[in-house]
């Protein structure tokens, strides 16, 4: 359970990347923590192949990557509560380290 929980939460961190790629400048230390968790993914997507069906892993995946799409898709878009953000975009720049490792021991674990 613990390794689809990190296939989720490495399809977040991605798309998350992506977005602020577009928007910010990038610094090292993102830029390292991406290097981490494409090693990480790469680790979790050997065992799971390993470990369970390759379609089975392929449809969790994309359904994992529908999913992460749009929830940051409507978090650009805006949720508004009496004319005020309830979640920025900025804030969620600055869990993409905190994400990294949190993607990381959960993989140690998974």
């Amino acid at each position: 359970m613990l390794l689809y929980i990190d296939l989720f939460l490495v399809f977040v961190y991605f798309k998350l990347a992506r977005v602020h790629k577009k928007e910010e400048k990038v610094t090292n230390i993102v830029k390292t923590s991406h290097l981490i968790v494409a090693l990480v993914t790469i680790k979790l997507y050997v065992e799971a192949i390993l470990k369970y069906n390759f379609l089975e892993v392929a449809g969790i995946s994309f359904l994992f990557f529908i999913i992460a799409a749009l929830m940051i898709t409507a978090v650009q878009v805006g949720i508004f509560i009496e004319g005020k953000p309830l979640i920025g975009i900025g804030k969620l720049y600055k869990t993409i380290p905190y994400l990294a490792g949190a993607i990381a021991v959960v993989a140690i674990f998974a």
